[in-house]
């Protein structure tokens, strides 16, 4: 009788671990009804058909499972399993994800941001796995501009505003304290109210967000420069990729691809189109001439030193310098 309870239990517990691991649940800071959102479910739905009956895959949109780094702690505890994160959250698994967003100033296209990602991504998507992820693909959500309560252009004038900072960056904060700006840490969740109650008067955002976020009605000046590519990428904890049929990890992994390949070409366009938007509400572009824009270079690469293996480990930051060098020799041989 003993020997057919302890058989029993270990069949629902087998039977528990099996339904665990036909869920996929995923956390993101994307709005609902967003192009993200719908891709994230358009993929799921495809690697629930692979999965078969009882599968299922939840998106959790808005930041309702809090911050990315909250994000994180839950996947690591199994509260979630999978998770949409920009460089901040994914530095939380890896440092070598900050290599593509964290350098400010260094891409000056997104070619340049594509090719430096591809000639990348083994290496990094290696390092995640190691550390218990399997990324499934990478996107970008546009270039960060600086929004701001009152007309700006150097680099000097925003060391007087109170400048929103990501919860979780803390090596941000003290680069910009020493380079003398006003750093607030806020989570994203927080940039309205802060903004709305002055705690905050100075957003670097992404056009898209910007819009969606409302903060370009509290903050109407656009600085119109590209600061760093707000790059992320969707991973799955490895525990449940292998819990997954070989069927559905196939079909996740092509669905992926699809999905980050489409991500990328409409989040740029959305960007571009969230500034007409804007304009047409009230926003005031602030175009820089090339002499601005060599102040904001100047500075940025004043920051290189203190970014460079604290921010970026410094094998990378100097393996990006290089390739990028090469890229752009190579492009200058190509016949116009």
């Amino acid at each position: 009788m003993r020997k057919m309870w302890l058989t029993a239990a270990l069949l629902v517990c087998v039977s528990v671990q099996a339904q665990e691991s036909a869920k996929v649940r995923l956390g993101t800071l994307a709005p609902r009804g967003t192009s993200w959102h719908k891709s994230l479910l358009e993929m799921g739905e495809k690697w629930r058909a692979a999965q078969g009956p009882g599968s299922a895959f939840i998106v959790y949109t808005d930041g309702s499972q809090g911050g990315e780094a909250d994000m994180v702690r839950r996947m690591r505890v199994g509260q979630l399993n999978a998770a949409l994160l920009s460089v901040v959250g994914l530095s939380e698994i890896d440092d070598s994800a900050s290599v593509l967003q964290k350098m400010p100033m260094v891409f000056r296209s997104w070619d340049e941001l594509d090719f430096l990602r591809e000639k990348l991504r083994p290496r990094l998507e290696q390092r995640f796995f190691d550390k218990g992820f399997v990324v499934l693909f990478w996107g970008d959500a546009g270039w960060v501009r600086f929004f701001s309560k009152e007309a700006a252009l150097h680099p000097a004038d925003y060391r007087r505003m109170k400048v929103f900072t990501w919860a979780g960056d803390n090596p941000q904060v003290d680069i910009m304290k020493a380079l003398g700006y006003q750093p607030v840490v806020l989570e994203i969740s927080d940039i309205l109210p802060g903004l709305q109650t002055g705690m905050i008067n100075m957003v670097p955002s992404t056009p898209f967000y910007a819009l969606v976020g409302q903060f370009y009605g509290h903050a109407p000046y656009m600085l119109d420069m590209n600061w760093v590519p707000i790059v992320g990428a969707v991973v799955i904890t490895r525990k449940a990729w292998e819990g997954m049929t070989p069927a559905a990890q196939k079909a996740l992994r092509e669905a992926a691809d699809v999905a980050g390949t489409q991500l990328r070409a409409i989040s740029r366009r959305e960007n571009e189109e969230a500034v007409e938007a804007m304009k047409k509400r009230g926003l005031k572009v602030q175009p820089i001439t090339p002499e601005i824009e060599a102040e904001w270079r100047a500075m940025a690469e004043r920051a290189y030193p203190l970014i460079r293996g604290k921010m970026v480990p410094a094998e990378l930051f100097d393996e990006v310098q290089q390739l990028l060098q090469e890229y752009r020799a190579g492009q200058a041989r190509v016949p116009r």
